[in-house]
């Protein structure tokens, strides 16, 4: 982006006096919309030993699929936790969890069909599954990172993104 892109760009939950305000996208064209985010938490070797069976056991119950619940109940209250977020119904909240080395990896995907985009949800989605993995393994060790949470990917909106 050159700066001349960069100053004609405007924070879009500033109005013009700068206060903060929501996005009116009453005039926006309602298309399918999806968006996929990235959240990666390292773990310590002694936490993946005990990956079995597709998930790790825990005296809480299995990690993976606790995180992906409480993931999934994080995407649907993104409006509730981001200020100037629409309140969105989603069509689809998908995880895609998997060990690499001593990183979790975890995908969400969100997709609703309306007038605004689901990165937020996307990217909410995937935090809060990473930091339910973080307090479930959190009895072995506090030697645990999310090491970072990015978009990858949206679709439907004025403009697509590939990370």
């Amino acid at each position: 982006m050159t700066q001349e892109q960069s100053e004609n760009k405007d924070f879009s939950h500033l109005d013009t006096q700068h206060n903060p305000s929501m996005v009116d996208v009453s005039g926006k064209t309602i298309t399918k919309r999806t968006a996929t985010a990235r959240s990666i938490i390292a773990l310590t070797p002694e936490i993946v030993a005990q990956f079995v069976n597709g998930d790790i056991q825990t005296k809480k119950g299995a990690v993976f699929q606790t995180a992906i619940i409480a993931g999934t109940m994080g995407a649907k209250k993104t409006s509730d936790l981001i200020p100037l977020c629409h309140p969105l119904g989603l069509d689809s909240c998908k995880f895609n969890i998997e060990i690499q080395g001593n990183d979790v990896i975890i995908d969400c995907t969100c997709t609703l069909t309306a007038k605004t985009g689901v990165e937020m949800e996307a990217l909410t989605g995937a935090t809060i599954a990473a930091l339910t993995v973080y307090d479930m393994c959190k009895a072995f060790s506090h030697d645990l990172v999310i090491k970072e949470t990015k978009l990858l990917s949206k679709t439907g909106g004025k403009s697509d993104y590939k990370a």
